[in-house]
């Protein structure tokens, strides 16, 4: 995530999400035949009815229904009365490059009556209207891979050339998906949503295509209606676009980078300045900007549920390397440490694993310090260290080393990590040649 502290709105961002004409005449206008009432689930799951635009008013006034419980994730029991879409007609998007003749709109669930509590666009609307005044501008960026399924049904790239150890921009992967990727630009563009960048990311296979910013509810609505379209535009060319997070094990894994900043009239309000801050001593933020971030990292165990729904979500957090070695996994909420490497105003110390600083340090040994050979019983629940069994994460709890010269001893985790405070380790310590051996162990990089 990140904020953004410019002060003047993109010039193709939409200022509001303001209705539109009645759909039965936006589809007149543009020959639709055929709308698909679209909302999603909680893991993000498109669940549409295709409704003839001879039944346009019909749709518009009164929704569409759905049996909710076979929705998935939306919380319904299968005795709960039926969801009923009731579309937005500010979201019409046509999708001519889909199939001629259709146009999707995007709806709010209902329930007798009233907005389903439990579906993601009726949350979001819930939250940005508890805003007031606050209006939120959110632009996403869209990773995914494209793959095909062998003869032996196992998942690959399906550019079979896409075998660079560090494919990330690789103009050769990018210029031979061209197509696809071309065809989904500029139908973006036509739309008006403003493409303004299409690219390899770092996994053999993986792509990203941005787009401008807008409203927090257009853009999450552009989100939704952009994987629909790239995965329907892959499968025409045999391929499927999937938003895994982790789909292969060596691999970069795939996420949804978001770019936030609030507004009220035409006023920026994360940039530094206007409340007195100092932009030097508080990264250019202002202090509701802080709160704002500080309050992220406090929810963020909660929010987990929510950005990572899936078994899969967790095997990309708990990734250790990815073939590329330029990316590393998602362990942790960054957060900006002061000079002893603790994150700032969110009342957390190093003590837990979403505190860490983005650089650490771990400590490897193959015995802890003053063990002997012979076994030696550790913490209550761990197993006896016997010779030959390396010491690893937790192991070491009952024994660590003092951090070396120079690295701060008040921020060690539950893993035995340390943060650096200032520079190397002093030769005093040991020598410095990219880490430091200190009681047979070695202080590296993680």
């Amino acid at each position: 995530m990140a904020l953004d502290v410019s002060t003047e709105p993109h010039a193709t961002a939409n200022p509001v999400h303001e209705p539109a004409a009645d759909l039965a005449a936006r589809a007149a206008a543009d020959g639709v035949r055929f709308l698909l009432a679209l909302f999603v689930d909680l893991t993000g799951k498109p669940c549409a009815k295709l409704v003839p635009v001879e039944a346009a008013d019909e749709l518009q006034h009164e929704g569409v229904g759905f049996a909710g419980y076979a929705v998935g994730a939306i919380g319904q029991q299968p005795c709960d009365p039926d969801l009923i879409a009731i579309p937005d007609p500010a979201s019409y998007t046509p999708l001519p490059w889909v199939r001629e003749g259709l146009a999707l709109v995007h709806c709010d669930p209902h329930v007798e009556g009233r907005p389903w509590p439990f579906a993601p666009r009726v949350i979001l609307r819930q939250a940005l209207a508890a805003a007031g005044a606050l209006r939120l501008y959110a632009g996403a960026e869209v990773e995914y891979f494209l793959v095909s399924r062998g003869a032996d049904g196992e998942l690959a790239p399906a550019d079979a050339r896409d075998t660079a150890a560090q494919p990330c921009y690789d103009a050769r992967g990018l210029t031979r998906m061209y197509d696809h990727l071309t065809e989904v630009s500029s139908a973006m563009n036509t739309l008006g949503w403003g493409n303004y960048a299409n690219d390899h990311e770092d996994g053999n296979g993986q792509f990203e295509q941005n787009f401008a910013y807008a409203d927090a509810l257009t853009t999450a609505d552009r989100v939704i209606t952009a994987r629909y379209l790239i995965s329907v535009l892959a499968e025409r060319r045999g391929m499927t676009a999937t938003y895994m997070p982790k789909p292969f094990a060596d691999r970069t894994g795939s996420g949804l980078h978001l770019h936030l900043s609030l507004w009220q009239d035409d006023t920026a309000l994360f940039p530094a300045g206007g409340d007195g801050d100092s932009g030097s001593a508080t990264f250019g933020l202002s202090a509701l900007a802080r709160s704002f971030l500080a309050g992220i990292l406090d929810h963020a165990p909660g929010l987990q549920a929510v950005i990572a729904p899936t078994v899969n979500s967790y095997k990309r957090t708990g990734a250790t390397a990815t073939r590329s070695g330029a990316t590393g996994p998602p362990t942790a909420a960054t957060t900006a440490p002061t000079s002893s490497g603790c994150p700032t105003s969110t009342g957390s110390s190093c003590a837990g694993q979403t505190a860490r600083p983005t650089r650490t340090w771990r400590w490897r040994s193959r015995w802890p310090p003053a063990w002997t050979a012979s076994p030696v019983t550790w913490t209550p629940g761990r197993r006896a260290a016997t010779p030959g069994r390396s010491c690893r994460r937790r192991c070491c709890t009952p024994s660590r080393p003092s951090p070396p010269t120079g690295w701060s001893a008040g921020c060690w985790t539950a893993r035995g990590r340390a943060s650096r405070s200032t520079s190397a380790p002093s030769s005093a310590t040991s020598s410095w040649t990219g880490m430091a051996a200190l009681a047979g162990g070695s202080w590296t990089a993680t």
